[in-house]
């Protein structure tokens, strides 16, 4: 296979995960005999102070030309983030805009814990059980974070507005990716909501269950987002499976379940749209330990077995880096975000020997 791939190298953390992502794009390049040419370009808040924009124009240039596009976490500092106009922060100038651009509608993010790891988490161990194994998929273009806004002055507001709308062809097609989701892992698909009180859940909830009726065969569960919210710290493997989310709610739990497991370092993602993906880190760009190669790349390397499955088709690429990550970790290696948690004989390692370890063992299968 030969494809192209912009690399967003992002802020803080981001240069030094993403690095360790190509290490093992390299280590399944060799291994499986592909050929992928990439390209790198500024995106987030030091893109705007080198480019004036996040998202610069030659960026959309690049992104528009490749197959699949990887994205490092983005943001600054406060004192540095306070110095860039709010309409060109990288949330509302780079990330939703990327986004819109390419119709990157379902947000996969999955949430792994098996019994092996249980001590990574804050939950007791009989809790976690067998283990979590759950495929968040939130739905990534619509809601909140895309309606209308109204501001009124910051020295005087009245008030202000944000709008939540969905519409039919939005919800249909994500609920028919957690339905398929489901049918592919033989399990149940829950639908979250807050039906009782919000006309968008209502809505979003009759088309998720007229699309339930051509899947007889997966089986259903409804539950409102303030009991998901309890239920995933109380008992979280009852939502073994997929758990269906619309935008905001979906931003909270994915975070929420990031804490359930141990770490946001645990938690990788893919954005996928109709014709083209893209790959990131569910965490944020952490710029206080940047520079001190103690980053935890799982997320990032995470999104990269996502990138070669879930957009590339590319099953056993993919495996085969969720099985290094695994196995170093049930071997007793971590990063610093991951050590005293209980682990006997834990070896703490830097970002860049973490992620040599995975390409040694990539190689190595």
């Amino acid at each position: 296979m030969k494809k192209e791939i912009a690399v967003l190298e992002g802020d803080g953390i981001g240069p030094e995960i993403v690095a360790e992502s190509v290490k093992v794009i390299g280590a399944i390049e060799k291994k499986y005999h592909h050929e992928f040419n990439l390209t790198y370009a500024p995106f987030g808040a030091s893109a705007y102070f080198q480019c004036g924009s996040p998202f610069p124009d030659e960026t959309k240039a690049i992104c528009d030309r490749a197959d699949v596009i990887i994205k490092g976490p983005v943001g600054l500092a406060v004192e540095e983030m306070n110095r860039i106009p709010a309409e060109h922060r990288p949330e509302i100038g780079a990330i939703l805009p990327l986004r819109k651009r390419y119709d990157t509608f379902a947000n996969f993010r999955p949430v792994r814990l098996p019994k092996s790891l249980a001590f990574f988490s804050p939950l007791r161990p009989e809790i976690i059980g067998d283990g979590i194994d759950i495929l968040m998929i939130r739905e990534l273009v619509g809601g909140i974070y895309f309606g209308e806004k109204t501001e009124g002055p910051s020295t005087d507001m009245a008030f202000s507005r944000d709008d939540c709308m969905y519409d039919d062809a939005l919800v249909r097609r994500v609920a028919k990716v957690a339905f398929d989701e489901a049918r592919r892992l033989g399990t149940q698909m829950t639908n979250v909501h807050k039906a009782n009180v919000l006309a968008t859940s209502r809505f979003w909830t009759a088309v998720v269950e007229d699309v339930a009726r051509d899947y007889p065969d997966v089986p259903y569960a409804s539950v409102l987002v303030d009991n998901a919210a309890y239920q995933l710290v109380k008992n979280p493997r009852q939502y073994n499976g997929v758990m269906l989310l619309e935008n905001m709610m979906g931003d909270i739990l994915t975070d929420q379940a990031g804490g359930v497991i141990g770490s946001l370092g645990l938690m990788p993602s893919a954005c996928v749209g109709p014709e083209k993906s893209y790959v990131e880190p569910a965490h944020g760009s952490a710029p206080d330990i940047a520079g001190k190669n103690i980053a935890n790349p799982y997320s990032m390397v995470g999104s990269i077995a996502l990138m070669f499955d879930r957009c590339l088709g590319l099953t056993d690429e993919g495996r085969d880096i969720w099985t290094a990550l695994f196995s170093l970790y049930e071997d007793g290696f971590v990063t610093q975000d991951l050590a005293g948690f209980g682990q006997r004989g834990a070896r703490v390692l830097s970002c860049s020997d973490f992620g040599d370890l995975i390409v040694e063992r990539i190689l190595a299968d």
